[in-house]
């Protein structure tokens, strides 16, 4: 299928602003405050899972469709295999630069853990990826996500899309609500068994976080089997609806701001607390993506058809921005770039400790050479695809398998 060049661009945006959000050095980047997260609760993570999800379902649907519920489960378990890959790779490029980097072990030890020194018992459960590195954040996800999705699709193709939103809803409900906690207390006794340092060690909640992943795939399958014009949900005649959505955005950024400079009521603030957890994606971060992603859709649409110029403008800003080629190169080859982040993440931390600190001015040089070379395995990728094109521009079977 073709491929949609915008949507490569948002996740290349995505890769880079999770990039500079999960840099870390001494006295922190300025950089970091550039990132519309700090505006209020939609975050790069959430949208490069959604959009994930979405092309998930568009891709695979489409194989499924055509070749049946093997076809499309055989490539799906392909990837997820894949993804595994790469999850065991950071860790053990990581572990092996440990050993190598004078101070590592030492720098390194908050986000490693038990990893690397916690015997037997921890290289399990980090293969099994109840234990993970810092940072690793959302390829384990996907592996889950990928193993699950064939039965999923396929309720898809075969009518039963709202059995699967219905059932990705109810996970989600599930963790908000606290019924997952006693799976959670029984994966930690598994884990005392091997060892009495561990416990279950992941940043994201897989089961709130399907949510984000599960709905889009939806979309996406619906989409791919013209089950679904999105167009007719964003139409310029939704434009006062857009606008209430968007004031109830900026209410949200105004709460955030009034956490961030220390302007709310110490009891206000803790009540909102408890809807705010990141890991399960409470309601704060679901309401604000749903509002946030339906808005941000609408603009760059039908946003170009209206008649405010604010609102025109606005959506070609997007469109260029969207259409960046760095950016869609990165978003080509977004799961491979993320494996890559890592390890320099982990790098540039290492750097900061034992060669710093730095100024914000060499902090921002450091960060803008790490994004440049965060497109080195797409291009790496993408010269070996354009080798082993045939006359004709047709590839080879193995160039096109990913």
């Amino acid at each position: 299928m073709r491929r949609i060049e915008t949507l490569d661009g948002l996740r290349g945006y995505f890769l880079v602003f999770m990039f500079i959000n999960h840099v870390t050095f001494t006295g922190g980047l300025f950089m970091r405050y550039l990132n519309h997260a700090q505006l209020g609760f939609v975050e790069d993570a959430q949208g490069f899972v959604f959009l994930s999800g979405l092309l998930a379902g568009m891709v695979y649907t489409r194989r499924m469709n055509r070749g049946g519920f093997s076809a499309g489960a055989r490539a799906l378990w392909r990837r997820a295999a894949e993804l595994y890959g790469y999850t065991i790779g950071c860790i053990i490029v990581v572990l092996v630069l440990r050993e190598i980097l004078p101070g590592a072990p030492r720098i390194w030890q908050g986000w490693l853990g038990e990893i690397g020194h916690g015997g037997f018992g921890a290289h399990v459960a980090a293969a099994a990826l109840l234990y993970q590195a810092t940072f690793l954040d959302i390829l384990p996800q996907y592996i889950v996500y990928m193993l699950a999705a064939p039965m999923l699709i396929w309720l898809v193709v075969r009518g039963r899309a709202a059995a699967v939103v219905t059932g990705s809803l109810v996970l989600w409900l599930a963790v908000q609500t606290g019924l997952h906690l006693p799976l959670i207390d029984a994966i930690n006794v598994g884990l005392k068994h091997l060892s009495s340092k561990l416990f279950l060690r992941v940043p994201f909640n897989v089961l709130a976080w399907q949510a984000l992943f599960m709905i889009a795939m939806v979309i996406g399958s619906l989409m791919a089997l013209d089950r679904l014009d999105i167009r007719r949900y964003f139409d310029v005649r939704h434009a006062p609806i857009v606008k209430m959505m968007a004031i109830s955005l900026l209410f949200f950024t105004a709460l955030r701001l009034g956490f961030t400079f220390g302007l709310i009521p110490g009891d206000v603030t803790a009540r909102f607390r408890m809807l705010e957890n990141r890991a399960a994606f409470s309601p704060i971060f679901m309401i604000n993506f749903v509002i946030a992603a339906y808005v941000f859709t609408w603009v760059m649409t039908a946003g170009k058809e209206v008649a405010d110029a604010r609102v025109r403008r606005l959506s070609q800003f997007f469109t260029w921005l969207f259409n960046l080629s760095f950016l869609r190169l990165l978003g080509r080859h977004s799961l491979q770039i993320y494996a890559w982040h890592v390890v320099l993440i982990y790098l540039v931390f290492w750097v900061d400790k034992q060669v710093g600190p730095f100024t914000q001015f060499e902090k921002t040089l450091i960060t803008l050479f790490g994004i440049a070379l965060l497109a080195l395995p797409a291009v790496y990728r993408e010269r070996r695809a354009a080798k082993t094109r045939l006359p004709g521009g047709e590839t080879t079977r193995s160039s096109t398998a990913g």
